[in-house]
């Protein structure tokens, strides 16, 4: 099953809360993405149908194998494009925000191509 670019952005949000408290609940989201509750919500419920995610009885969220893999991989590219922009001369605060619409639409070819060059310039 494909997932949406709101999927990821979610995997994503759930893998950095995740590196910076050992647990994540639905309002961590909220207060992260500056979502609605009910979004969120709806989002949760579609990641763990699509088995991206689990959720135990106390509301804690845990990314499944198959979902860290996508949140690791949008990660990575937000990393690295925010790196690759502002090593153009980009300002922080625009390479950020290029950079998350870029991600999910960038073949892995091209992403290659600027995590190779980056990886020269550095």
């Amino acid at each position: 099953m494909a997932i949406q670019e709101s999927g990821e952005m979610y995997l994503e949000t759930i893998l950095i809360l995740s590196q910076k408290n050992s647990q994540v609940r639905s309002i961590d989201v909220v207060d992260y993405m500056g979502f609605s509750k009910p979004s969120v919500s709806r989002a949760v419920g579609l990641l763990k149908a699509g088995q991206y995610i689990s959720v135990d009885e106390d509301g804690f969220i845990t990314l499944t194998d198959i979902g860290r893999e996508i949140a690791e991989k949008i990660y990575e590219r937000h990393t690295v494009l925010t790196e690759f922009l502002a090593a153009l001369g980009v300002s922080e605060e625009t390479a950020t925000a290029d950079a998350c619409k870029i991600e999910h639409d960038i073949s892995d070819e091209s992403f290659n191509a600027i995590k190779k060059l980056l990886l020269k310039l550095k």
